[in-house]
Order: structure tokens, then sequence, then C-alpha cells
């Protein structure tokens, strides 16, 4: 996953400017060097989030990311087991 220049504090910052009709999405996306199509996204996925349930949402997809590579880890070593003991058995 492609890491942001911008933080959670200034993506919600620049959502909030636009929602509050103090700027429009045009200004904002020149102001921060972004495509409209990255606002969007951005309000897509932020809209209406504060900025601590946004870093709480990032902390949970990491540990999310984290859990599942150790259960894929274990996945591939109880497959590994599996076939050891196969071996063993019809020898």
């Amino acid at each position: 996953m492609k890491i942001s220049r911008f933080t959670e504090e200034q993506i919600i910052a620049a959502i909030r400017s636009q929602v509050s009709g103090h700027k429009t999405v045009e200004l904002v996306c020149r102001e921060l060097g972004i495509s409209q199509a990255t606002f969007f996204k951005w309000k897509k996925q932020y809209g209406g989030m504060t900025v601590s349930e946004a870093k709480r949402l990032r902390a949970l997809e990491s540990e999310n990311a984290r859990l599942k590579r150790l259960l894929s880890e274990r996945t591939l070593e109880l497959d590994a087991l599996q076939d050891v003991l196969s071996a063993a058995v019809a020898c």
C-alpha cells in the first residue's frame, strides 16, 4: 500500500474545509496538489470522521494485516507438517 504524503489530520481538515463551504473542491485540490478523484476517495474514506477515529482505523488496519500475515504463516507451517507426516506414514 502506498504511503500518503498527507496525515490524517491534513486530510480531515481539507474535507472539513470543503464540507463547511469555506472552499470549493477545486480550490482544496489545487492547494494540496491532488486530483479531484483523490479528494473524493478521501471524502469517501474519511468523511464524517474525527482525527482520533481515523488514527484508530489506521491502527486497526495495521493490526489486521499483521494477524493475516501470522495466520498465513501458520497455515503454511501446518501444510508442511502434514506433508512430512503423510510421507512418513507412506514409508
